[in-house]
């Protein structure tokens, strides 16, 4: 196999901020869709059956697009798909009809996945022992994307309005679809055989690769926790006695600033002390913040404390943890990507539908205590791994490199189910 370029700083740089556009522009109607429902006179609950067509886009893309970057020139995919994002949100600043707004959020949500692209590029180019750093600093522009997306979107909103907002975003896309051509590897990926054998190929991964399994359990386990403790405090906050605006809630989502600082230094500690410890300390600060805004609601700072250490131990732990599936194969980590993250959303949109409801149904308390009882799980199953592993290099008498596989057995799953030759 041919050595592959290293990515320069710069690079990656660019990478975290390209990851943090592609992420945002799936947010920028979130905070209008009032403004979306008086534009196209249509009823808000409508407005909000459009914009669930942008989840399942985005499931689309990761299973389909993500492992793109694998057999291809990431610039290329990349650009592509950045043109793509940007003539799907031209089209949905022009919708003047509700199907025509579902259809180009669906698009917007799969084009959207260039954040988990990046992220298996990053994996690709960067050598071991610095690829974890490099991991935070994309994931880190993931996250800002998630907070900033929200933010910015209700500001463009009242100076330009909806459609406005989208067109901003839309040239930004474009001009990242540039840069990308320019600056991203130029570089094929080493997969072989045909894409639609490689697709058919992502769930035999799980049965093949143990650390995907166990990865992609902790992690739909603590995004649930994540999706749901967010989504639940939305909904306990707008209730009786806080009934606090949408505005005043979502100044909470600052509190994950922090969770943007902690993936940059969780990428630089995973690559110093290894993705268990940094996976152990994230989930056990994130559940005492969990176990704790059960009680604290009413003290708002005490609230945005928590939260804030809430968000920083679970991204601390996310970084970690998909170090571990991109390190399976380094060479071609996308397809691992691509099956880990779709399980990984699996677990936040079943987040996201339990808190919202289950505030309503059992009180907050007992909402935020599920959501601690979910990461503690997480825990438990990496402690689990880590006893198992222990086991096996006392009984073998080397270590068994969960995290990694060898060689043949890339090679002997890649050549006989996931990518045959002579398949289209």
């Amino acid at each position: 196999m041919t050595s592959q370029p290293d990515l320069t700083r710069i690079t990656v740089w660019f990478m975290a901020i390209a990851a943090a556009l592609g992420t945002a522009a799936i947010y920028p109607l979130q905070p209008a869709v009032s403004d979306v429902a008086a534009g196209l006179d249509v009823s808000i609950a409508q407005v909000g059956v459009a914009l669930a067509c942008g989840p399942v886009g985005y499931l689309l893309g990761l299973a389909t697009l993500v492992p793109l970057v694998d057999r291809f020139p990431p610039k290329d995919v990349l650009a592509a798909q950045f043109a793509a994002l940007a003539v799907a949100l031209t089209a949905n600043a022009a919708a003047g009809a509700l199907w025509i707004l579902g259809i180009a959020v669906g698009a917007i949500g799969a084009c959207s996945t260039v954040g988990a692209q990046l992220s298996s590029v990053t994996a690709r180019f960067v050598p071991d022992g610095r690829r974890a750093t490099a991991l935070g600093i994309v994931t880190a522009g993931i996250s800002a994307g998630i907070i900033g997306g929200r933010i910015a979107g209700g500001w463009l909103t009242e100076v330009s309005g909806w459609r406005g907002a989208l067109l901003v975003f839309a040239l930004a896309a474009a001009i990242t679809a540039l840069v990308a051509l320019r600056t991203l590897p130029d570089a094929a990926g080493s997969a072989t055989g045909g894409y639609l054998a490689t697709l058919r190929g992502l769930p035999g991964l799980y049965v093949h690769f143990p650390a995907l399994r166990i990865a992609a359990g902790r992690g739909a386990l603590w995004f649930f926790a994540f999706c749901a403790m967010w989504a639940g405090i939305a909904v306990a906050l707008a209730q009786p006695p806080f009934s606090y605006s949408a505005e005043r809630i979502g100044l909470y989502a600052l509190a994950g600033l922090l969770g943007i600082v902690a993936t940059r230094i969780a990428g630089v500690w995973t690559d110093r002390v290894g993705a268990r410890r940094v996976m152990m300390f994230g989930l056990a600060i994130a559940t005492l913040g969990a176990a704790t805004l059960g009680a604290c609601l009413s003290n708002a700072a005490v609230t945005l404390i928590c939260l804030a250490v809430f968000d920083a131990g679970l991204f601390a732990a996310q970084v970690a943890n998909q170090s571990t599936v991109l390190a399976i194969d380094p060479a071609a980590p996308a397809r691992f990507n691509s099956a880990y993250m779709v399980v990984y959303f699996v677990g936040g949109s079943l987040g996201t539908a339990f808190g919202a409801a289950a505030v309503g149904w059992f009180g907050w308390p007992a909402t935020a205590a599920v959501t601690a009882a979910a990461i503690a799980f997480a825990m438990l199953l990496t402690a689990r791994s880590a006893d198992a592993a222990a086991r096996a290099e006392r009984q073998v008498g080397v270590h068994p490199l969960p995290t990694t596989t060898t060689t043949t057995q890339l090679t002997t799953y890649g050549a006989s189910s996931c990518c045959p030759q002579g398949e289209p």
